[in-house]
């Protein structure tokens, strides 16, 4: 099943082996690599992340990955990581090129969706301090800064959403 909406982006269920998962992942880390570290990404950088960070548990019953096209082409995605009395989310990516057009929106949307619909009411979230972009738009929809709730090492900010009933 998919969701839609007017901003031209189609959010899907999809495994994290499939092409579009993969390629968007990768693109993913790439990010995440060449912002930490301020410079452009080394040889096997991203394939060292993809393998000591798998996406592998997000598939049912542990978890799920959207994946969200824009004009018929994958753009971007978000996972979510079921725990026993919330989820996590994680994996949160809109490619570039498709930046401003609503996508993190779509996609956070479809998220609380899936989530509401498994009974989970409450998402949390670690990200790091240079993903100033990621971190306004949790807070514009509605997800609020928390102590800790984990020791991530790229951990520098969590957020939590209490999610209405549906």
């Amino acid at each position: 099943m998919s969701m839609s909406d007017s901003a031209g982006w189609t959010v899907r269920l999809t495994r994290p082996e499939h092409p579009d998962a993969t390629g968007l992942l990768w693109h993913y880390y790439e990010e995440l690599v060449r912002r930490y570290h301020g410079r452009p990404v080394r040889p096997g950088e991203v394939e060292s992340a993809l393998r000591d960070e798998p996406s592998d548990d997000l598939v049912a019953p542990t978890g799920l990955l959207l994946v969200a096209h824009r004009s018929g082409r994958p753009a971007g995605c978000a996972g979510l990581r079921l725990r026993p009395a919330w989820a996590e989310l994680t994996r949160l990516f809109v490619h570039p090129q498709h930046r401003g057009s609503g996508g993190g929106a779509a996609l956070l949307a479809a998220v609380e969706q899936r989530a509401r619909r498994l009974g989970v009411d409450r998402i949390r979230l670690d990200t790091r301090h240079d993903l100033v972009e990621a971190r306004a738009l949790y807070a514009r929809h509605g997800y609020t800064e928390i102590p800790a709730y984990n020791d991530g090492g790229y951990a520098e900010h969590w957020f939590e959403k209490l999610l209405p009933s549906s």
